[in-house]
């Protein structure tokens, strides 16, 4: 068995590191402050290639979901707000598309995501989160479109999406079955955005309501077939997991970086930090755990890679254990710093609010471990 990248992967590594480092992480504190979207340092990571990642190369992309997820982990660990930006837009809020997309409905979105545009994934409603098939937002065609009405709440990258994927019930009395696929794009008559969470952490990116009153769209704007949208969401979603598994790495990642200097230079009973044997505990505790999470995404990856979809399994495995495993990382993190931690002055207090939304969108710890258990039992 080989672990290791490819060449072209390590170079596309030490690549997206460069530009973290020079164009990202030296803001990540004034944005996480300003809670102020960034617009320009996304329009400089599509001018170096960074959203072309993984989308198929006859609409101009490149490179696989081992890739994306290169890309993702190093972005989040130069800032986290930016790296949830990037992989809704890249990923959950274009698998839609992607997958059941048309080819007319491709070549015209897919195009606009590797020049810049940012996209959001409407699904969760206020009373349809876990339980899709609560949904409430309702569609009805009129002649040559579809009216939409209803509300989604907490969606990401919501006040700046250049279009939306989303998703809305003919009759709620059908359920899983009444669900259909649509794109929106900004600017459309009845589509708004409406309040703006303030949030414990990610703060660059934003989460909003939207909102669609009488929201007039063409009956192309229909993703994949009638009836169909709770698959198309339901991939869509086991597709992201592996993302935000890498986004959790990334996080646990710089908190590790972070903790390991901060043990070397600091001193207390006339000795470094690193030289006690409590810290070297929690130290090893938490290579352990990055190593761990690390080899369950990027098999999980390679698995999507290999059989062209995300396998549910290996996906919800990658992004429960990364989620919490990044949760434990943050947390001695903080601890080795002691008070430092707790402060703003020092990045472990940041990742550790970053981290904690990685264990509930995309499907919480719970829903992972339910996932999971009924594709080892063999159970529907």
């Amino acid at each position: 068995m080989d672990f290791e990248f490819t060449e072209d992967q390590k170079m596309f590594q030490a690549m997206v590191r460069d530009f973290c480092a020079a164009e990202i992480s030296p803001h990540a504190a004034e944005w996480d402050e300003a809670e102020e979207f960034p617009y320009d340092v996304v329009k400089k990571m599509a001018a170096a290639g960074l959203h072309a990642v993984h989308f198929p190369e006859e609409y101009g992309g490149s490179g696989d979901e081992v890739t994306f997820s290169i890309a993702t982990e190093e972005i989040s660990r130069a800032c986290a707000g930016i790296g949830v930006v990037y992989l809704v837009s890249l990923g959950l809020g274009m698998y839609p598309v992607v997958m059941h997309g048309n080819e007319k409905q491709k070549r015209h979105y897919i195009p606009r995501v590797i020049d810049g545009a940012i996209v959001a994934f409407g699904l969760t409603e206020a009373m349809a989160g876990s339980d899709v098939a609560a949904m409430e937002t309702k569609y009805a065609r009129q002649g040559d479109h579809y009216v939409l009405n209803g509300r989604k709440i907490f969606i990401s990258n919501g006040a700046e999406a250049e279009f939306v994927t989303t998703f809305a019930t003919k009759d709620k009395s059908l359920g899983y079955r009444g669900i259909s696929a649509f794109v929106v794009d900004k600017g459309t008559k009845g589509f708004s955005v409406g309040k703006l969470e303030r949030k414990m952490g990610l703060h660059p990116a934003s989460v909003a309501e939207l909102i669609f009153d009488d929201c007039k769209i063409p009956v192309a704007n229909m993703l994949g077939e009638e009836g169909k949208g709770f698959r198309v969401a339901l991939e869509g979603i086991d597709a992201s997991r592996v993302s935000i598994a890498a986004q959790a790495l990334g996080i646990a990642q710089a908190a590790y970086d972070a903790a390991v200097t901060y043990a070397k230079e600091r001193k207390q009973f006339g000795a470094e930090l690193a030289r006690l044997q409590a810290i070297q505990w929690m130290i090893a505790d938490m290579a352990t755990e990055i190593d761990a999470a690390r080899l369950l995404i990027y098999r999980a990856a390679w698995l999507t890679k290999k059989e062209g979809h995300a396998p549910p399994k290996e996906a919800a495995m990658a992004k429960l254990y990364a989620s919490e495993a990044a949760h434990r990382v943050c947390h001695k993190a903080v601890q080795i710093f002691g008070g430092y931690g707790y402060t703003k002055d020092f990045a472990v207090e940041r990742y550790y609010r970053d981290q904690r939304i990685t264990e509930i969108y995309e499907g919480t710890s719970e829903m992972q471990r339910w996932t999971i258990a009924r594709q080892v039992l063999g159970v529907k």
